[in-house]
């Protein structure tokens, strides 16, 4: 497709996992599509992702209303798309393994069984473990566990072939992606209502733009006239060579992880976050940094995060390391993804904001955004994921 040559009902900026599912979603219900990226699809966050879709780590609120309809989601969603294109076109390595949250002091242990008590009230299956109990479930586990809570609704995915698979969906039903053409801002007419995206090569006639950009829907959203805060916050990932089956058999992470995940901190934190692939290599994490797109390799942040590993599983430290990444996750100050229109300019929606769940946030984000637009009643209440509250506005131009 040339720019100009056709007018789609939606233009979804982002080829990631989030634009993706609103890109699916908003096919899914009729509407022609079309999905630009400046680069390959699933070639920014999305590709820098572990494919975690979790309960485990949101505190009860909006975002863990989110999370439990995401992982209702995605399983059926999945299941549709091999129907519409068959099982070897449709196959995310969809993992139910569930997660293990471990804590390894007194303080530790006593936030993780309140956090946990927490979410058993919201519903979350939240499974406190006896006294070995995480041995039983991850034998290399190191011993000086205090206490752990096993969580069966996590599970895990392959993001690049889950996002591949929904934007086939979309071409199927007529909507097309273009891939390296940078989005530079938008067109309005009457009333300032969105009518055109820009790019470099002329524009997309539309009816609606949707802002998916991840780290960097706050220039796009200020290119479009309505200034928004979300910002780039890196994190880093090593990956082992492969390893015999079952030698980490779940999601396993310290109890540091969601203060981690939650803090607003600049300066590197780091929390322990082990699990293996189907293909036998082990990912270990987690680090967050707010460095604006600085993307060199920092050494120490890796020998953190290894040192870190090798302290939960021993038998890590005899391991090879076989490479490593880094990617930009969309971060809000307050913690929130940004889903629905923006009152300041008609026609311009945003999908954005979700840092590090975007993986699991994808189908019920992709969802509720495509019910809001065609004025569907919300499976879940948006009022938090507003584009116009005030920590994604204040000090930018309204």
């Amino acid at each position: 497709m040339s720019p100009g040559s056709t007018h789609a009902d939606v233009v979804v900026v982002g080829a990631g996992v989030i634009g993706a599912a609103c890109a699916e979603a908003l096919s899914g219900r009729g509407l022609r599509v079309t999905v630009v990226d400046r680069g390959a699809p699933a070639s920014g966050t999305t590709a820098c992702g572990e494919g975690n879709v979790l309960v485990s780590d949101k505190a009860v609120g909006p975002e863990l209303t989110l999370a439990q309809a995401s992982r209702r989601l995605w399983p059926e969603l999945l299941d549709r798309l091999r129907e519409e294109a068959g099982p070897s076109l449709a196959d995310a390595e969809w993992d139910e393994k569930g997660g293990l949250v471990v804590a390894t002091s007194g303080a530790a242990a006593r936030a993780l069984t309140g956090f946990a008590a927490g979410q058993r009230a919201a519903g979350i299956d939240a499974r406190e473990l006896p006294e070995g109990g995480a041995a039983e479930l991850e034998p290399l586990l190191t011993p000086k566990v205090t206490a752990a809570v096993h969580y069966p609704e996590d599970a895990q995915l392959q993001p690049v072939l889950a996002t591949a698979a929904l934007l086939a969906a979309v071409t199927r039903r007529g909507g097309c992606v273009v891939s390296g053409t940078p989005a530079l801002g938008v067109e309005s007419g009457r009333g300032g209502r969105v009518t055109a995206v820009t790019t470099r090569d002329g524009a997309l006639p539309c009816g609606a733009v949707v802002n998916a950009c991840g780290p960097w829907a706050g220039h796009f959203a200020a290119a479009a006239g309505a200034p928004l805060t979300v910002l780039p916050r890196r994190g880093m990932v090593l990956v082992t060579g492969p390893l015999p089956e079952a030698t980490v058999r779940h999601k396993v992470y310290d109890a540091d992880y969601v203060g981690a995940v939650a803090g607003d901190d600049a300066d590197l934190m780091t929390s322990t976050v082990v699990e293996s692939t189907r293909s036998g290599t082990v990912l270990i994490g987690s680090s967050r940094q707010r460095i604006g797109f600085e993307d060199s390799l920092q050494v120490h942040v890796l020998r953190t995060l290894a040192a870190k590993a090798v302290a939960l599983f021993p038998a890590l430290g005899r391991v090879p390391v076989m490479r490593a990444y880094g990617g930009f996750r969309p971060y809000t100050p307050d913690h929130l993804p940004v889903i629905g229109e923006d009152p300041r300019c008609p026609g311009l929606w945003h999908a954005t904001g979700h840092e590090g769940a975007g993986i699991g946030l994808a189908p019920a984000t992709g969802r509720l955004l495509a019910e809001l637009m065609v004025g569907l009643p919300p499976h879940v209440d948006p009022w938090s994921f507003r584009a116009d509250r005030p920590a994604l506005t204040k000090g930018q131009a309204q």
